[in-house]
């Protein structure tokens, strides 16, 4: 299962002292599974943003230990600062990242209010898509009156927080914990030195516009409705904030915005929306800024967009629909961008390196052949079916461009995504099936001295031998969906790459009947009886069911070679 990933970027109180700072992000970094990305202290604003990220548990764990080390270290009653704030903790908001939704991260949040409320002495209040009530769901309208509001606001029942104690702490104050979707401060490059210029552009994309005035629409004067209000033009891109600014460091002017709902207007939306306003004013833009780290998924909308207005596939690898995101934005104009430092998730996978897939082929094959047991038949069935779904990835592909098919390229381009989808997984299984053959190798070196010893060994046997059983069978189960693509580009793809697809189901079905293999000789092992007939039963129905789609591809493609 992909893992689920949720960030949480903490704002505390203190951006001077930064042994305080240093505390708090070592409780944070003291939690498995939990990954420090960024510790940005301002002295200004006496105040410092952390981002973290990993999976929800550890996470939600690592964030109620910050708020406890926040509220151990930071004195309110004496702190000052030009930012906003009512608590040492002021907000910590968690953000979908990979994999959930917000509906779950909205559960989570709750998850750490209910516990801090618990453990802490300090009034919680829900916040965005965690609020209790529409009036709290905007963070301005809970921090009103900021950290001194807080003793009168504390004994009205209108402010009863959503989990802790209805009373002012005088030490660690409030805290605002939330849901959000993440925020990318995103720059777009231009070329002209003019801020009135620059400006005018981000007038045109950001969702607040500009006024509307009457007559000439710079000198002209304002209109406005009944209640006086200024009448607004509204600008072309929802939850995207932004103005023109001059970097001289650049020697150019930049449209700065924030884009606050990717899912409203993605990355790539906001730049086409400048690149559009730009050419109605005689401006260009030249390039773009990322500023801090996204997730895996705008990188991956972004390149698919633009492949798809090339009329391109957009089945491609990874590293290349994030090559085209770079490009067509212009990210590495001012400065390199390298994916492996920008992305989330690729920060990540520093951690976890994949050795078997790091290495060249033939690395993989001298360690396949080397005395150790391991890589062994498991992550080379893992390895064959995501050859053989490749090959048929390869003929759609080659298919979406093949001269005459034109208006056959989105087709081709939709198998070729579900092969890459199905390459990836089983990809992600050659290293994890040696990872649980080695599970079990620890296991059994696991000391048995003493009762407790000996039961707790043979329970960590137990669990990793199913672990080293449910490997190879998802490696089954992802060939399987590998023969759908296999076929149809047997049927219907370029013709001159037909005995590719005929090799990628030869692969597939060796890749099904070796982890089949892997699968049976495990079962032998486990005590759980009805998890074995019934995973042996399923196993043997997918090997008769791939050998029948294996029978069948090679018919065709043979015919298709005769004729």
């Amino acid at each position: 299962m992909p893992k689920q990933l949720i960030e949480c970027v903490p704002n505390f109180s203190e951006g001077r002292d930064m042994d305080i700072i240093r505390q708090i992000t070592d409780t944070i970094e003291s939690v498995e599974g939990v990954k420090l990305l960024d510790v940005d202290p301002g002295k200004a604003t006496n105040r410092t943003v952390v981002t973290f990220v990993g999976e929800p548990e550890p996470v939600v764990q690592a964030a109620f230990l910050a708020i406890q080390k926040a509220a151990e270290l930071i004195d309110m009653s004496k702190h000052s600062g030009e930012h906003p704030r009512m608590g040492a903790t002021d907000v910590c908001p968690l953000i979908p990242i990979a994999n959930i939704s917000m509906e779950e991260v909205a559960r989570y949040a709750h998850q750490l209010g209910e516990m801090a409320g618990r453990e802490l002495d300090i009034p919680f209040f829900m916040y965005e898509s965690a609020a209790t009530r529409p009036e709290r769901r905007n963070l301005a309208s809970i921090r009103v009156g900021e950290y001194e509001a807080l003793p009168d606001k504390m004994n009205k029942p209108e402010w009863k927080p959503d989990y802790g104690p209805a009373r002012f702490n005088a030490r660690a104050g409030a805290t605002a914990i939330g849901a959000r979707d993440f925020l990318i401060a995103y720059n777009v490059n231009l070329n002209t030195t003019s801020v009135r210029r620059a400006n005018s552009v981000a007038f045109d994309v950001r969702e607040q516009g500009r006024v509307k005035r009457e007559g000439n629409p710079i000198t002209g004067p304002i209109v406005r409705d009944e209640n006086g209000e200024a009448v607004r033009i509204p600008g072309a891109c929802k939850a995207v904030k932004g103005i023109g600014w001059f970097i001289e460091e650049y020697g150019i002017a930049q449209i700065s915005m924030n884009l606050t709902d990717i899912n409203t207007t993605p990355l790539h939306i906001a730049f086409e929306e400048c690149v559009k306003s730009s050419e109605r004013r005689g401006l260009r833009v030249t390039g773009s800024e990322l500023v801090g780290l996204v997730p895996l998924r705008v990188m991956l909308d972004a390149g698919k967009y633009f492949l798809k207005k090339q009329r391109r596939s957009t089945g491609i690898a990874e590293s290349e629909i994030i090559k085209i995101a770079v490009k067509t934005l212009g990210l590495d104009e001012l400065a390199p961008f390298d994916p492996h430092k920008k992305i989330i998730e690729y920060q990540l996978e520093a951690d976890h390196p994949a050795p078997l897939l790091n290495m060249n082929l033939r690395g993989f094959a001298n360690e396949t052949a080397s005395e150790s047991p391991a890589p062994g038949g498991g992550s080379i069935s893992a390895y064959v079916g995501a050859l053989g779904v490749s090959l048929a990835t390869m003929v759609a592909n080659l298919s979406a461009h093949k001269r005459g098919w034109d208006e056959r390229w989105e087709t081709f381009s939709e198998w070729a995504d579900k092969g890459q989808q199905v390459k990836d997984r089983l990809l992600h299984l050659v290293d994890e099936d040696t990872e649980a053959f080695n599970g079990i190798m620890h296991a059994f070196r696991l000391p048995k001295g003493n009762d407790e010893e000996k039961a707790a060994r043979a329970e960590a046997i137990q669990a990793a031998t199913r672990h080293a059983i449910e490997v190879p069978f998802r490696v089954m189960e992802a060939t399987m969906d590998a023969f759908e693509t296999i076929r149809s580009m047997a049927e219907i793809g370029n013709p001159n790459s037909v005995t590719d697809a005929g090799v990628g189901a030869l692969c597939a079905r060796a890749a099904v009947q070796g982890a089949f293999l892997n699968v049976r000789i495990n079962c032998g092992d486990l005590k759980d009886r009805g998890f074995v007939d019934d995973i042996l039963q399923r196993g043997q129905q997918m090997v008769d069911q791939a050998d029948t789609w294996e029978k069948e591809i090679m018919a065709i493609v043979n015919e298709k070679m005769d004729n």
